[in-house]
């Protein structure tokens, strides 16, 4: 049946946003309205005749509410199949009468999980009622329209005048569509808040993970990949997915990825003095920390201006117009901010293709979690890396200590070391890198890259010497031979920190005794596959 008369309509929603102007725009057609509890009062209020649905099923609404829609009278008339003879002699005989739209939103679960509400609260917010006629209604949109969102409200009404009063199969399979993908949605938010918060199961036996489509992006990492972006089902969070875009064009997938990789990364310094990162193709490529984020920016990008073109800037302080001017120097595809003056905004205006994003805050880099990798034929999951390393579980293992400097650089060393794909060794000296090393396939040539590009950017800038003469170096993971210590030995460093566990780790602590040097190991290793 392409085309479906509206009669009869019920309505049953949490959200009232939009309901007195449908509720209108049905009366004014001549469509039944039946309703339930305080949805029927508000359309009441609106001065919209409403019949209860106690009246529609000959039973009251009882158990607070929990048992009103669970009848014969609601589901014979949505599920009713009205061109099957048996079906509409059961519903003649049993006096169902039927139901042409059903207009539900659910009861807002997430938001009261979201706001700290006790279990007993958190438990009544499960709708049991709305879905029940959400998935009959959709199930059966050959004859009934199920509509869920407030969104759609005008477009339905739109489409009642221009139909004289129908809805047409197409609406009916797209709103059916959007129904089940809300009541699936619905479930899994209510499966996960069971498994992970109430359960505490880290991997339960089944996992469900509710998101929502946000955007289709132009493509994936490459023009011929398809793409798009989702965000989780429940009330926003801190994120590069949730930021606010104040100019330019839209972002691809690489710059969502790129962009997550420097939010990561500035986050760890969210507290901490004015720091900028610079991220390349998900990796750091300059991290420095300063008087003032124009100073720290300098310092970061001097570390590998090279890379840096065409890359990502990060910031953990508003963003003024200082700073604004130097990033617009060079070729910039993204800068993240926790927000930015109107100098700033400004000195981005000429760069319309410079994309600027506002997170308003940053996430909490020891928030817990999981994250997810798709593998041929299956899923890892595993819990998010929020490992810290305290002063008390750095073991000095030279004969020389490191100095309170030296210390320091290798506390700032291992923070970004964390964010560099594996193998990963950092160079850091006064609160700036002096050279990164990353995704090499043995941790000798990481160093040796780093080295290579700290004495390119000497060349560059006009330095006596490269950065890394002086500095501390972080290894993600242990030396598993003397070679790649050694080879930060003849870059210049002098104090290493790395987690140590090699079966060679005497080797490695002789060749740093021999050389001079300190080393402190952390017992944890920063693995970034």
């Amino acid at each position: 049946m392409d085309k479906v008369t509206i009669k009869r309509a019920l309505l049953s929603v949490s959200d009232k946003t939009g309901l007195a102007e449908l509720g209108k725009a049905l009366a004014a057609r001549g469509v039944e309205l039946v309703s339930t509890g305080g949805t029927a009062g508000a359309l009441r209020d609106a001065g919209l005749t409403v019949r209860d649905i106690s009246d529609l099923t000959g039973f009251p609404e009882m158990m607070d509410g929990r048992v009103k829609t669970l009848h014969p009278k609601v589901h014979g008339g949505l599920l009713g199949v009205r061109d099957n003879a048996e079906h509409v002699a059961a519903m003649e005989q049993h006096d169902i009468g039927a139901i042409d739209l059903v207009v539900v939103n659910l009861y807002p679960f997430a938001q009261t999980v979201t706001r700290g509400a006790e279990r007993a609260e958190v438990i009544e917010n499960i709708d049991i009622g709305g879905p029940s006629m959400v998935r009959s209604a959709a199930k059966n949109h050959a004859f009934v329209a199920i509509v869920t969102d407030p969104a759609d409200y005008d477009g339905i009404a739109a489409e009642l005048d221009a139909q004289d009063g129908a809805l047409t199969l197409a609406t009916r399979k797209a709103l059916a569509a959007k129904a089940f993908a809300l009541t699936a949605q619905y479930d899994a938010t209510i499966a996960a808040w069971f498994a992970f918060a109430d359960q505490q199961e880290m991997f339960p036996a089944s996992v469900a993970i509710p998101v929502r489509h946000a955007q289709t992006l132009r493509y994936g990492e490459n023009p011929h990949q398809q793409a798009a972006l989702y965000l989780p089902a429940g009330p926003a969070v801190a994120g590069i997915a949730q930021a606010e875009q104040v100019q330019g064009k839209a972002l691809s997938y690489n710059n969502y990825n790129d962009a997550d990789a420097a939010l990561e990364l500035i986050a760890e310094f969210r507290d901490g003095p004015p720091t900028v990162v610079i991220v390349k193709h998900a990796n750091p490529c300059g991290v420095a920390t300063g008087e003032t984020l124009i100073e720290a920016y300098r310092a970061a990008l001097s570390c590998d201006s090279v890379s840096a073109f065409g890359g990502i800037v990060a910031v953990n302080r508003p963003l003024d117009g200082a700073t604004a001017a130097a990033i617009s120097e060079i070729f910039t595809e993204v800068v993240v901010a926790p927000a930015a003056d109107a100098e700033a905004r400004a000195a981005f205006a000429a760069k319309k293709n410079l994309r600027l994003l506002l997170t308003g805050e940053m996430p909490d880099p020891q928030r817990p979690g999981l994250t997810m990798k798709s593998i041929a034929g299956g899923f890892l999951l595993q819990s998010r890396d929020t490992g810290q390393v305290s002063d008390a579980m750095l073991k000095i293992v030279t004969r020389r200590a490191p100095t309170p400097q030296e210390l320091a650089d290798c506390r700032f060393a291992w923070t970004v070391a964390k964010h560099v794909k594996s193998n990963a060794i950092v160079y850091a000296r006064e609160g700036a890198t002096a050279g990164i090393g990353a995704g090499q396939m043995n941790r000798r040539d990481s160093a040796r890259i780093a080295a290579i590009k700290a004495k390119e950017a000497a060349e560059t800038y006009g330095w006596r010497q490269a950065k890394t003469v002086g500095s501390a170096v972080a290894s993600d993971a242990f030396f598993p031979f003397a070679d790649g210590l050694l080879a930060a030995v003849e870059a210049g460093a002098t104090a290493v920190i790395q987690p140590g566990g090699s079966i060679r780790d005497d080797e490695v602590i002789a060749a740093a005794d021999e050389a001079g040097i300190a080393m402190v190991f952390t017992g944890m290793r920063h693995f970034r596959h």
